[in-house]
């Protein structure tokens, strides 16, 4: 998996507890925002409809749908907005930030 945030690498063997935390930054892994079902577009920013909400998506939790993150970064769909802004500004001729 990859810690949300700093996209550090980490090997997983069988499960991540609550309390595990990245060797690099001391991120906690088991929260939200390092879990396959986080989108920020979904009810409770979750894909799972029977999952609890949790306040703190930064914070471990004890959430049983809890799956590795794969890919780097969290959010679910950031791409998708940054891709539909850069679309918008050519558009109407606006220069993104990304492009200076």
């Amino acid at each position: 998996m990859k810690c949300y945030h700093c996209a550090n690498e980490i090997a997983v063997e069988r499960t991540v507890g609550r309390q595990q935390t990245c060797p690099r930054c001391h991120s906690y892994l088991h929260c939200c925002l390092n879990c396959e079902l986080y989108d920020v577009r979904a009810f409770h920013e979750c894909r799972e409809s029977e999952a609890e909400w949790v306040k703190e998506k930064e914070s471990g939790n004890f959430c049983a749908y809890f799956t590795p993150r794969k890919r780097d970064g969290a959010g679910g769909g950031d791409d998708r907005g940054a891709e539909a802004r850069r679309r918008l500004d050519e558009l109407f001729g606006k220069k993104s930030p990304l492009d200076q």
